[in-house]
């Protein structure tokens, strides 16, 4: 079972998060402000926090450009998951992952549906790596980024925890660039 080594070290590693929405602005962004909240008291480093509208080219370029940034390790997107036809979050990133996450999503879900039973099929929630960066994509509701914060991620990216975490394969995600230089 999964459980915290305090024997190691906890490593902080640096987060961007983008708001996907055509109507708030930073000081109506409940979620945005949620995980930044509980990226920071978890002891992480915000690097960037951003808003851009529901547009394909918009949420390409913000985390296209972190993920190229040595300094971020770790993008979330919040908004923009729904079925909507402004909604396009995941046809935006998908196409850009090098790997995709499925047991993200899979484990969003069954967090989710405990919470709010089958309105959960109502999000598109998904996962990937680009640029050897990790990119989650969640509902635009505070009460969704807190459960994929509290269930998923603060225990996936903390060093300490155990059987195995995205931390300690971080150094590893861009083996594939490194192996067709050579």
């Amino acid at each position: 079972m999964s459980r915290i080594d305090e024997s190691r070290p906890f490593i902080p590693v640096g987060i961007a998060v983008l708001t996907v929405s055509d109507t708030r602005g930073l000081d109506e962004d409940r979620s945005g402000a949620t995980l930044v909240e509980r990226l920071e008291k978890a002891g992480h480093k915000l690097i960037d926090r951003a808003i851009v509208k529901d547009d394909i080219p918009a949420i390409q370029e913000q985390v296209t450009a972190w993920s190229k940034q040595d300094d971020v390790d770790v993008i979330i997107t919040t908004g923009g998951t729904g079925f909507t036809g402004r909604d396009v979050t995941p046809e935006a990133l998908e196409p850009l992952f090098e790997k995709t996450m499925d047991g993200f999503s899979a484990i969003f879900h069954r967090i989710s549906y405990d919470k709010i039973g089958t309105a959960t099929i109502q999000s598109r929630a998904t996962g990937g790596v680009m640029n050897a960066t990790y990119v989650f994509c969640l509902p635009g509701s505070p009460g969704a980024c807190k459960d994929a914060w509290d269930g998923i991620l603060s225990l996936q990216l903390d060093y300490r925890h155990m059987p195995c975490n995205f931390v300690e394969i971080m150094p590893r995600l861009d083996e594939h660039l490194k192996r067709s230089k050579s």
